[in-house]
């Protein structure tokens, strides 16, 4: 008990150190609770401290760095067998495979991402519709405008209905641009 404890207060403190703008404080602390984690055998509190060091990655330009950490990652949900965590980890595994222009694997990610969501009824409609643009994302810069107007709608659906203005008003500039509503 005292050990998952540990690891949820670094976790926290990675967490706070990220949004204050400090990523090497962040990273260290995702590093110690990822770190702890292993230690002590959870794969379920490993997860995110891994997406945590991942993310920090990704945030200071080291996108290479983070895919072998949501590979793990994705590794790890497997084992668990929670099909939404694993579904969130694919998408972020995903767009890190889309910064890196690994457009076949990003696809491969969203389309795995996308059946376990919409196949599981705990998925939160905001979660569903990042994974939804992040694929909408890859269509267009993949010369599929067919297929990412589609996507657009949807996601433009979705973050309507949870009320995310900065993902409809994405969205709404998209479906703009591929000459949709």
């Amino acid at each position: 008990m005292l050990q998952r404890i540990r690891i949820l207060l670094k976790f926290r403190r990675g967490l706070h150190a990220r949004s204050a703008g400090r990523p090497a404080d962040a990273r260290r602390e995702f590093g110690a609770a990822a770190d702890l984690a292993r230690r002590c055998g959870s794969k379920r509190l490993l997860v995110p401290a891994l997406k945590g060091v991942a993310q920090i990655e990704r945030d200071t330009g080291n996108t290479p760095a983070a895919v072998p950490l949501y590979e793990e990652a994705v590794s790890e949900c497997r084992a668990i067998g929670d099909r939404v965590l694993l579904a969130h980890t694919l998408r972020h595994l995903g767009d890190a495979q889309q910064d890196l222009e690994r457009f076949a694997q990003a696809e491969a990610c969203y389309r795995e991402a996308l059946e376990f969501y919409r196949a599981s009824d705990s998925t939160r409609p905001l979660d569903l519709a990042n994974a939804v643009r992040s694929s909408a994302l890859l269509k267009e810069r993949t010369g599929r405008g067919a297929e990412a107007l589609e996507l657009w709608a949807e996601a433009h659906r979705l973050y309507a209905s949870v009320n995310a203005r900065v993902g409809v008003e994405e969205a709404e500039r998209h479906m703009h641009m591929k000459g949709g509503p």
